[in-house]
């Protein structure tokens, strides 16, 4: 398989989810679950997912749909459409799969992934992170993650508006 269909094999559908969840689990692959826009790409992001890479042996990243990005962001956003960010996302060597998800929170997606591992930035408090009360109740983990001071999608966005 070229690197490119290695990279697609990692773009999720729930039905193909849950069939390679099923699988990870009979290998005994403690599952990480994260999720947000990933609109540019950029250090900030591929620390944050590294780190949470770092605390399982398979990542899987709910990733917003255009619509619910710009609802979370404001109608500029987003800058880069869902396929290109799905790919991106797929490209890094640590993710192990990528899923859309279009509702306002990834409450269904936790509900389907179960992870043993779910993980949000430190600017949230972990008891009011979505799906805490599902993984808690399974005996799983929740972690924050600090962000890199000086690197978001905002930053970069204003930067190039200003120039």
């Amino acid at each position: 398989m070229n690197k490119l269909n290695q990279t697609l094999a990692k773009i999720f559908d729930a039905s193909s989810l849950s069939k390679a969840l099923s699988n990870w689990r009979q290998e005994g692959k403690k599952i990480v679950f994260t999720n947000g826009c990933f609109d540019i790409l950029h250090r900030g992001h591929v620390d944050y997912l590294a780190k949470a890479a770092d605390l399982g042996d398979i990542l899987i990243v709910g990733l917003n749909t255009d619509i619910s990005v710009s609802k979370l962001k404001g109608s500029h956003r987003p800058i880069q459409d869902e396929q290109s960010r799905l790919q991106i996302m797929a490209s890094l060597g640590f993710v192990d799969g990528v899923i859309l998800f279009s509702e306002p929170t990834p409450l269904e997606l936790i509900r389907l992934v179960q992870p043993d591992v779910l993980v949000k930035g430190s600017d949230y408090q972990i008891e009011n992170i979505v799906g805490y009360d599902i993984v808690m109740s399974k005996g799983g983990k929740i972690q924050t993650i600090d962000f890199l001071d000086g690197f978001s999608t905002s930053a970069i966005e204003k930067k190039i508006m200003s120039n």
